[in-house]
């Protein structure tokens, strides 16, 4: 292993592992918190996380020209995370960090519609076995789970429709700038829902709710730089990880068990993955 790429699975690992901690941390502030409270505190805590950057580089961070695409990247990303953070309340953590992993096989259908790219029958492939796991989560035969796991699924496509909106922005717009204005535009399209739905906040929970926008800003930085440091073919696999960290978690803070449909569900999402980024060599 290179020493790029040894050093960009080690920033995916740690990234997926701190978005875990979120995902523990939004599972356990939804107990006390509205879900429209959470979003806000945690668009609103990583914004302010993040100012030592924003007065570093100034003005420069506000410079774009594509407005138009962090608006819309904004507004689709606080959807996927309204979906996400109201799921991760009310069904186990391993299985709503699963859901979460079927983002990256819509993506093929977005970027054929959208962009019209052409998906190659790998992608295809693992379109298929990656939604039949999912499948296997969502259990179609228990009708109150099958509604909480369509909402994350709604949460998985929003946010692989905001990762699609941010490979338009890519070329001409730096990370700091796409995580600066989204951190703004997040924070104040869920400033009004989490106004409606407010609830006391004990005191007790201000150091989870910052540690919550730490968390979550250092997970996605790290990622940012792991797939700046190596192609998304040869680290992507590591963002699995993530089953792991939840399934620790979820067994060890809410004696969660996961059910044998969702280990199959899981073997068939990294498969899918696994097929998804195996590049055949080309023939001399």
């Amino acid at each position: 292993m290179t020493s790029n790429l040894r050093q960009a699975a080690l920033f995916l690992i740690g990234g997926e592992a701190l978005l875990a901690i979120m995902g523990a941390l939004i599972k356990y502030l939804s107990e006390s918190l509205s879900t429209e409270q959470i979003v806000f505190f945690r668009n609103a805590a990583g914004l302010i996380i993040l100012m030592p950057l924003i007065l570093r580089q100034g003005t420069t961070l506000l410079k774009t020209s594509v407005w138009h695409w962090h608006l819309m990247r904004g507004l689709v990303g606080v959807s996927a995370m309204y979906c996400y953070f109201w799921a991760l309340g009310h069904m186990p953590l391993t299985e709503a960090f699963l859901v979460k992993l079927s983002s990256p096989f819509f993506m093929p259908l977005i970027g054929l519609l959208w962009l019209d790219e052409r998906a190659g029958k790998y992608s295809i492939a693992a379109v298929f076995v990656g939604f039949a796991g999912v499948a296997c989560i969502l259990r179609p035969d228990d009708s109150t789970f099958t509604f909480i796991a369509l909402v994350a699924l709604l949460g998985a496509f929003l946010a692989a429709l905001a990762k699609v909106t941010i490979r338009r922005m890519s070329e001409t717009e730096s990370s700091q700038t796409i995580v600066f204005y989204f951190g703004v535009i997040a924070a104040l399209v869920s400033a009004p829902g989490a106004a409606v739905t407010w609830q006391p906040v004990s005191a007790d929970l201000w150091g989870w709710i910052l540690l919550l926008g730490l968390v979550a800003t250092l997970g996605q930085l790290a990622l940012t730089r792991a797939y700046r440091t190596a192609p998304t073919g040869k680290v992507g696999v590591y963002a699995y990880s993530a089953v792991l960290y939840g399934a620790l978690m979820g067994w060890l803070i809410w004696d969660e068990i996961p059910m044998w449909t969702t280990w199959l569900g899981a073997s068939l999402i990294i498969a899918a993955g696994f097929i998804n980024l195996y590049r055949p060599s080309k023939k001399a």
